[in-house]
């Protein structure tokens, strides 16, 4: 065995992880069962106090149990992906807060999406996307600009695998062939020399198919929609890398059950703590029988040079 004296915000559970103990109750048995009186431990851990950790072939037969909660099938589950006939219509909102030492910026940007499985070609899924009901706070003419630009376009296509993970996104070819019309009437109803600026980018994205679906594959609907919450999950816990922020900063994301009832999975998402600069969480509410998404809640801040930034989106499925 070995003596390790315990250090501040330490517990059975994280002593375990380290230790590769999968249930936490027998580091407390282990130790209870072979140490001092006064060194017994009845509930939480106290700093500075001694634990006495057990050998790799105590460890090992403790684990040959299979006995500890992560190991339970259903915070391992199977998640499906079973979209056939899917038409959804979704609430969402963005949030953005900046602040620093001098003032705190705010934004909020709200819009309804409409979500249609169209075909399955092969392994590939076809989804049509409808961007509606635009509301920002700023009522600014180019947030008015963008949001009739992005309507402009609907739908939009969007192609995953049997995973749910995206292949393509891309524009019908109707569209394409009408985007001179488009862009005329968007020029029409924005006659700004600003905005003529914003249109000719529009349609430089537009016309590029590649540009087009690595711009909107960080599009935060579409990123967070269609997430990769699939993976397998092993001892409890799946894995699953999301961009974030406007730099598109790729983080590592552990995914948990949080509870599985008749008809819903709830998935709890984390990072683990990198300083102060970076924090994350998410939630994500599903059908149980087709893996589709029902609820979203994300909530993200991210600390760089003295500003702070702190992101939120949400989603919900209307009735």
């Amino acid at each position: 065995m070995t003596v390790h004296f315990i250090l501040s915000g330490e517990t059975l559970e994280s002593i375990a992880e380290e230790i590769n103990l999968e249930n936490p109750k027998y580091l407390k048995e282990f130790h209870n069962t072979h140490c001092a009186k006064e060194d017994f431990i009845y509930d939480d851990l106290v700093p500075r106090k001694k634990l006495l950790i057990p050998d790799i072939q105590k460890i090992k037969e403790y684990n040959s149990r299979n006995d500890a909660d992560f190991k339970d099938p259903k915070l391992n589950p199977e998640i499906p992906f079973h979209p056939e006939n899917l038409a959804k219509i979704y609430t969402v909102e963005s949030r953005e807060t900046e602040e620093n030492v001098l003032e705190e910026k705010k934004n909020a940007l709200s819009y309804t999406v409409s979500v249609k499985w169209i075909r399955k070609e092969d392994n590939v899924h076809i989804f049509h996307l409808f961007k509606n009901n635009f509301s920002e706070k700023s009522g600014s003419m180019m947030a008015d600009l963008a949001s009739e630009s992005i309507r402009s376009l609907n739908p939009v296509e969007v192609k995953t695998d049997d995973k749910g993970r995206i292949v393509l996104i891309a524009l019908p070819k109707e569209t394409l062939d009408n985007f001179t019309k488009i862009k005329e009437r968007l020029e029409d109803l924005f006659p700004d020399k600003y905005a003529k600026m914003y249109l000719d980018e529009f349609e430089r994205i537009v016309l590029d198919p590649s540009l087009f679906h690595s711009r909107m594959k960080e599009d935060i609907f579409i990123k967070n929609y269609f997430a990769d919450l699939r993976n397998s999950f092993t001892n409890g816990k799946s894995y699953l890398t999301q961009s974030i922020g406007e730099e598109n900063t790729e983080i590592q994301l552990q995914q948990k059950v949080e509870h599985s009832e008749d008809h819903e999975i709830v998935l709890r998402q984390n990072i683990n703590p990198q300083g102060n600069e970076l924090d994350f969480t998410g939630k994500y509410t599903l059908h149980k029988d087709s893996g589709w998404v029902k609820e979203i809640g994300i909530e993200y801040t991210v600390s760089q040079f003295g500003v702070k930034n702190n992101s939120g989106f949400s989603l919900r499925e209307l009735l």
